[in-house]
């Protein structure tokens, strides 16, 4: 698909800045393809419009406090890394761990140790990663853990259109009540917007969730910087699809209920772990996904979506738009914008309670629905 297709006129001030008071007050526009209305609502009408007996999947992971603000060693100079993907499954609790990392000048500082916290962390620069555009580097923890060395001394990695510095308010909201498992680089930011108590109505209205996880990082959120998506090269993140959700989509299946996808990380993770021979099931699925997602893609799980507003040229756009019809997207962000909507991490969300018309029938383009 043409990137250019996928633009559309976004002022500055429509780019939210920090999160509102309440998760759940962030307004919702409900978009069904199968009339093309638009409405207007709130996120918190959002689960009396989720149908009784669906399965809402949400994304469990939890955003690291990735950035890391400090000095070279020796000379003091100012250093700065962003912390991408593990390269082993711990948690670095010997106090050691090795990460792929991007950051600027970094193939100048190969072997330069690099000081975090006041000596609390250090870094070094090991040399470029299998991965083109990152580094490998190895953090050392001077007294504890990789993991307690990040939370006391790393930032959070707020995206860089929001334009200021991270703060203690982000600590809190720019994770969802249900994170669990660490390893995120950048929240899955339609969860957001949900709390303990819209997730109990959900159960009240006989409505079942469960979770899966995918560590959002380069794969979701890197520019697009091709003019055409076939040639945009996607960032593998890791993902797990157990097998109890595996047996919540046969079950949602048995009973003719739809799966709700909660932001578009969830939709990656279940279009890749589809079972290719049953229709609507998916399969246990471990490891890492480049998939991307663009209109001409037979959606093979996912029934409706819940989504926040993304930027323009965007592989989530394009997502969004395989979902819904590229008119129909376009046409519908238009209207966000014209009524003041908030865009991007902070901002306001989209409900589109199912596919749009002849989605399921389109040809699959397997060939641009990479995993490895």
């Amino acid at each position: 698909m043409r990137v250019e297709l996928l633009d559309y006129e976004l002022p500055e001030s429509a780019i939210a800045q920090r999160p509102l008071a309440r998760r759940e007050m962030a307004r919702l526009l409900v978009l069904d393809p199968l009339t093309t209305t638009l409405e207007h609502r709130s996120v918190r009408d959002w689960p009396s419009l989720v149908p009784r007996d669906a399965l809402v999947v949400l994304n469990d992971t939890k955003v690291v406090k990735a950035r890391l603000l400090g000095t070279k060693a020796p000379g003091g100079g100012k250093a700065e890394l962003l912390l991408v993907e593990p390269l082993s499954a711990d948690r670095g609790e010997e106090g050691t761990q090795r990460w792929r990392a991007i950051g600027k000048g970094l193939g100048r500082l190969q072997g330069q140790p690099l000081v975090f916290g006041d000596g609390a962390l250090t870094a070094t620069v090991e040399g470029p990663s299998a991965v083109e555009g990152l580094f490998e580097v190895t953090l050392v923890a001077q007294a504890g853990s990789i993991e307690g060395a990040l939370g006391a001394h790393g930032h959070v990695p707020v995206p860089p259109y929001i334009r200021r510095a991270d703060d203690a308010e982000d600590v809190e909201r720019y994770q969802t009540v249900f994170a669990r498992v660490a390893g995120a680089i950048a929240a899955p930011t339609a969860g957001l917007h949900l709390t303990e108590p819209l997730l109990a109505e959900l159960r009240e209205r006989g409505i079942r969730t469960s979770f899966l996880t995918l560590h959002v990082g380069l794969g979701t959120f890197q520019p697009v910087a091709v003019d055409d998506l076939d040639d945009h090269p996607m960032h593998a993140e890791w993902m797990e699809v157990s097998d109890a959700l595996v047996r919540e989509v046969a079950a949602a299946r048995a009973r003719g209920a739809p799966v709700v996808a909660v932001g578009t990380t969830v939709v990656r993770a279940l279009e890749t772990a589809a079972d290719r021979g049953r229709a609507g099931h998916i399969v246990r699925t471990e490891g890492k996904t480049n998939i991307l997602l663009q209109p001409g893609h037979a959606f093979r799980v996912i029934d409706a979506l819940l989504t926040n507003f993304h930027l323009p040229r965007s592989t989530l756009l394009a997502l969004v738009a395989a979902f819904v019809g590229q008119d129909r997207t376009l046409a519908a962000y238009r209207e966000a914008v014209r009524s003041g909507y908030r865009f991007f991490s902070y901002g306001d969300a989209m409900w589109i309670p199912r596919r749009a018309p002849g989605s399921d029938r389109m040809v699959a383009t397997d060939s641009k629905a990479r995993t490895s």
